[in-house]
C-alpha cells in the first residue's frame, strides 16, 4: 500500500453496476474472517435437532449421529460419513423438502454421487413407510436406471432406516466435528471458485 492510500473497509456502491475493484477488495477483506465458520454454523444447526423427536423413538440429532456412526463403523470415507451426519439437517427448517436442503448445503463439498444420495434419500427412505401414510412406497422407481440408484438405496437400507434405536452405542457429535471441518474446508466446485 502506498503512503497515504486509504483502504476501504466497506464498498461504496449502492448498486452493483457502480462497483469498483476497490469495492470488491473491501468486500473480500470483510468476508475473509468468516470463511472458516461454515462448520461452526452446521454444528450449531445440528444441535437444534436435539430433543426434537417428531414422534420417533429417538430425537433427530440422535438419528443423524446413529446414521453417521453406522457409516463410520462400516468403513465409509469421511465425505460419506459427513453426508450421513448431515442428511436430515433440514428436517426442522424445511420438512417438506429436507433432503434437498441438506444436499444443497453440501453440494460444493461432496462428490456428485454423495450429493445425489443426499438429494434423493427422502424418496428412497419412503420405501420403508410411504405405504403406511397413503403414498407409493415404490416412488423411488422413477429413478431406476440412474447411475446412483443402488448407492442411494444402499445408504437408506444400511444406515438411515435402521438408525432409530435408543439403545445403540452412538458416537458423540464431537467425534464427527474434525471430519465435518475437513470436508467443508474448501469447495470442490463453486461458481465463486476461480480455476
Amino acid at each position: 500500500m502506498a503512503d497515504g492510500e486509504v483502504v476501504l473497509d466497506r464498498a461504496k456502491f449502492h448498486a452493483m453496476t457502480e462497483g469498483t475493484q476497490e469495492d470488491w477488495a473491501a468486500i473480500g477483506r470483510a468476508a475473509a474472517p468468516h470463511r472458516g465458520e461454515l462448520a461452526d454454523r452446521l454444528l450449531a444447526h445440528l444441535k437444534l435437532l436435539d430433543n426434537d423427536h417428531g414422534g420417533f423413538a429417538v430425537d433427530r440429532l440422535e438419528h443423524s449421529l446413529q446414521t453417521a456412526t453406522r457409516a463410520h463403523r462400516d468403513g465409509r470415507d469421511e465425505e460419506y460419513v459427513v453426508c450421513a451426519l448431515m442428511h436430515d439437517i433440514g428436517d426442522i427448517l424445511m420438512p417438506a423438502n429436507h433432503a434437498e436442503l441438506g444436499a444443497t448445503i453440501l453440494k460444493p463439498y461432496v462428490s456428485e454421487a454423495n450429493h445425489w444420495m443426499m438429494d434423493k434419500h427422502g424418496v428412497f427412505q419412503g420405501y420403508y413407510f410411504f405405504h403406511y401414510i397413503g403414498l407409493d412406497r415404490d416412488m423411488r422407481e422413477q429413478f431406476r436406471g440412474h447411475p446412483h440408484f443402488e448407492y442411494c438405496a444402499q445408504f437408506c437400507h444400511l444406515y438411515d432406516q435402521n438408525s432409530f434405536d435408543p439403545a445403540y452405542d452412538t458416537m458423540p457429535l464431537e467425534a464427527f466435528e474434525p471430519m465435518l471441518r475437513r470436508v467443508t474446508a474448501a469447495p470442490k466446485t463453486s461458481i465463486y471458485k476461480a480455476d
